[in-house]
């Protein structure tokens, strides 16, 4: 060796070396280019030295210096010293570099050629991440592009996505996210925003290539998830003749709805090509007999400011039994998810956001449903929806950037839709054990009753009363859930105790937020993923055995607002309509010139379900007559709720045009409404800039002026002779027709938790 070599020669080292090396010829000039740089990062040798000690080398053999000469001895020089100063393991880092880049170049031409098969880049991209990933990287600026270009391939082409996305997903990334998709070989496509969604989030909070956190890494998860992108559901279109459908979102809302009970009847008898059904036959032999949930997961599903809340149809099957009647409840499930593309909720709200010409794809994100097995049913021990900002203050104490959670116990469906009677845990993260409620009555009251769950023996999701499961539940449920009442006090059991041993359950989620690390762990997780975004999140998550299942995560549309709102001071008397004390946000909504209002006491009086399911039906024609005027929307209880006895069944497309959405509660009638924070509900109020107000006119020291909407001429038959037989129940007010002119206008002030509903005369003509 050469005499600037100090080290002792390890001539087996170099041997190997050699070895490795000549097994990829073809790379050997740019292994040598990479151990020479390798060289002079660790100032051992540079490439000027080396090609002074091969002519010194040379010049002592009695060998002419010429050129080819010269360079055969500095580059066995340049692995000498490489072999000398350097590793095993480093140097098979050092190798597979080589590799790296030679399969990267191809990997980069591949995805860049236009028209290329989703087959052709898996294969290049396969190539490439089949060589040990190792600790030396593509170059960042280099693999960027490419990261882009897999990214819009397979996962989505959404600008905002993709400028995110492209500083946390890897290249090996979506190679292994590839691993668990599945795709028609005819028709090209993408795994849509939700599973998009799921996947980012994932790998902000756990990036492959840098630093890690250890919290995350060893409570944050994400449930076993396959993607079924929107190729199938193209393809599905395709052998169907289906093609007609396409047009079904340019069609009058009546239409819609209309044609839609027939689209349900041809797809129920549709059905997919040959071989998607025995890709599906064959996913189902892997995954076994699990239960799964399929979730709709379109391309614009979770959008950059479209998060298209419950939209869609997402499925529970229990996947048990003989492998073709699962395959038959696996097929109805997808069809469902798909069929649900043409619904009239999706195609009004992509009407209203400008998004109808965007030519939607639906994709299935199927998952392994998150839980224990207990009896007859599946459902995790906790599971709900998290927010990194804080939409619902009840107390100046509540710090907004610290976000809140709303948990229950079993699945999240009872944390993001608006049910009956039931009630989730509201968790400040500022201030977790604040609560609205004041004393143990209260706190039974608004708690959960009823839990959601699966039942493997029918295949279908219920509600089961808590109670009922007590005497089945694991010891650590009933200590992290439960509190028990005694004498008029609520406490926490201080030690795990058997079912029996509990009097009077209640479900608080007190022991969990005390002794579990969930509140830390979500506070750092909403911070991670808002500084990671941008922007406000909501993430959809699930807890059971000591971890956090990631499920969806998604921009959080904020009510605008405004920054300060100043109550007006000096309105007479006779012009205020309502005052309320539960603010969501800054709001000053003006010049409302029509108030729809649903008789609180009224609707209550409705003798059968019929009757009360109908008023919906109202509220839907009366929100499409009134497009175009500003008109408010006062009912009672939970507009939307899933029980019809406590609030108007309603969904986006029935209330998209009104400015404000006002719950009324009258306590003596015994109803008192939860506002929609945290529901999939109050996104949509967001995202269609309608504001929710709460009112509650039994309080003391507020005002409600409930004449004004029972004796106030109603105009329900001038707006629909049709709609004449329910005026008892549904009065439509022409505000100004009333009012000398005046307008309703309405202010919302958070900081002070005080709003005002009054008549005025419109801002323009006010002095």
């Amino acid at each position: 060796m050469a005499a600037g070599t100090h080290r002792k020669m390890d001539p087996v080292l170099a041997y190997r070396l050699y070895q490795k090396m000549t097994a990829y010829p073809q790379l050997v000039k740019e292994m040598r280019f990479i151990f020479l740089s390798a060289l002079e990062r660790r100032g051992i040798a540079d490439g000027e030295r080396l090609r002074r000690e091969a002519l010194e080398t040379l010049e002592e053999k009695g060998i002419l210096p010429e050129e080819g000469r010269v360079e055969e001895y500095r580059d066995a020089l340049i692995d000498l010293y490489f072999a000398n100063y350097f590793d095993e393991r480093e140097i098979e880092d050092h190798i597979n570099l080589a590799r790296k880049q030679d399969r990267f170049r191809n990997l980069n031409r591949v995805v860049n050629t236009e028209g290329v098969t989703s087959l052709k880049i898996k294969k290049a991209l396969k190539e490439f991440c089949e060589i040990p990933q190792g600790d030396l990287f593509i170059n960042p600026d280099e693999a960027e592009g490419v990261r882009v270009a897999l990214i819009s391939h397979f996962i989505s082409n959404q600008l905002p996505f993709l400028g995110v996305g492209k500083r946390f997903i890897t290249i090996r990334d979506v190679d292994e996210m590839l691993e668990c998709s599945y795709w028609n070989p005819r028709r090209p496509g993408k795994i849509g925003g939700k599973a998009a969604g799921m996947f980012l989030a994932y790998r902000i909070l756990l990036p492959r290539l840098s630093r890690k956190d250890p919290e995350f890494q060893r409570y944050v998860r994400i449930p076993e998830s396959y993607y079924f992108n929107s190729g199938i559901f193209s393809d599905f279109i395709d052998y169907n003749n289906f093609h007609h459908f396409h047009s079904q979102k340019y069609k009058t809302r009546e239409a819609i709805e209309e044609e839609y009970k027939n689209i349900s009847q041809l797809f129920e008898g549709a059905s997919f090509p040959p071989d998607m059904i025995e890709m599906f036959r064959e996913f189902l032999r892997k995954v076994g007999e699990h239960p799964l949930i399929l979730r709709s997961s379109s391309l614009l599903e979770d959008n950059f400011g479209y998060a298209f809340s419950r939209k869609y149809d997402s499925v529970f099957i229990a996947n048990q039994g003989p492998i073709e009647d699962r395959l038959d409840s696996f097929i109805r499930g997808l069809k469902r998810v798909h069929m649900s593309t043409y619904g009239p909720a999706p195609i009004l709200y992509r009407k209203d956001h400008d998004l109808l010409d965007f030519d939607e794809r639906m994709s299935v994100l199927v998952q392994k449903v998150v839980g224990r097995k207990i009896g007859n049913y599946i459902f995790p021990m906790a599971a709900g929806v998290a927010f990194s900002q804080n939409p619902f203050r009840w107390s100046p104490r509540i710090r907004k950037e610290d976000g809140v959670v709303r948990l229950v116990f079993g699945l999240g469906t009872r944390a993001v839709d608006r049910v009956g009677s039931d009630y989730p845990r509201m968790i400040p993260l500022s201030h977790p054990l604040l609560r609205p409620e004041v004393d143990a009555a209260q706190i039974r009251k608004y708690s959960q009753r009823l839990v959601d769950l699966l039942n493997l023996e029918t295949g279908r999701l219920e509600s089961v009363p808590f109670q009922e499961l007590m005497p089945d539940l694991p010891k650590e449920y009933i200590f992290e859930a439960c509190s028990m009442e005694e004498s008029g006090h609520l406490s926490v059991p201080l030690v795990m105790v058997r079912p029996g041993d509990v009097k009077n359950p209640c479900v608080t989620f007190d022991n969990f937020i005390r002794k579990s690390p969930f509140i830390g762990l979500i506070k750092k997780i909403l911070r991670s993923l808002e500084d990671a975004y941008g922007r406000p999140i909501d993430m959809e998550f699930a807890w059971d055995q000591g971890k956090l299942y990631l499920l969806q995560c998604r921009t959080l549309s904020m009510p605008e607002g405004v920054e300060v709102v100043e109550l007006p001071e000096d309105i007479p008397e006779e012009h205020v309509i309502f005052t309320n004390n539960r603010i969501l946000s800054n709001s000053i909504t003006r010049d409302i010139e029509y108030v729809v209002y649903v008789d609180p006491k009224a609707y209550a009086n409705l003798g059968s379900y019929e009757e009360k399911l109908r008023i919906g039906s109202v509220v839907s024609q009366l929100n499409r007559k009134l497009a175009g005027k500003r008109y408010g929307l006062f009912g009672p209880g939970r507009w939307g709720s899933n029980d019809i006895n406590l609030g108007v069944r309603v969904g986006y497309e029935d209330i998209n045009r009104t400015c404000i959405l006002a719950e009324i509660a009258f306590e003596k009638d015994g109803v008192a409404p939860e506002v929609s924070s945290g529901t999939h509900f109050f996104n949509d109020l967001i995202e269609a800039s309608i504001v929710p107000i709460a009112i509650y006119p039994d309080e003391t020291g507020l005002l409600f002026k409930e004449e004004f909407f029972l004796e106030s001429p109603n105009k329900l038959t001038a707006l629909s002779k049709e709609l004449a037989p329910y005026g008892d129940v549904v009065r439509v007010v022409h505000v100004p027709g009333c009012c000398g002119g005046r307008f309703l206008h309405i202010y919302q002030d958070v900081r002070s938790q005080k709003g005002i509903g009054f008549v005025e005369f419109p801002e323009k003509n006010q002095s």
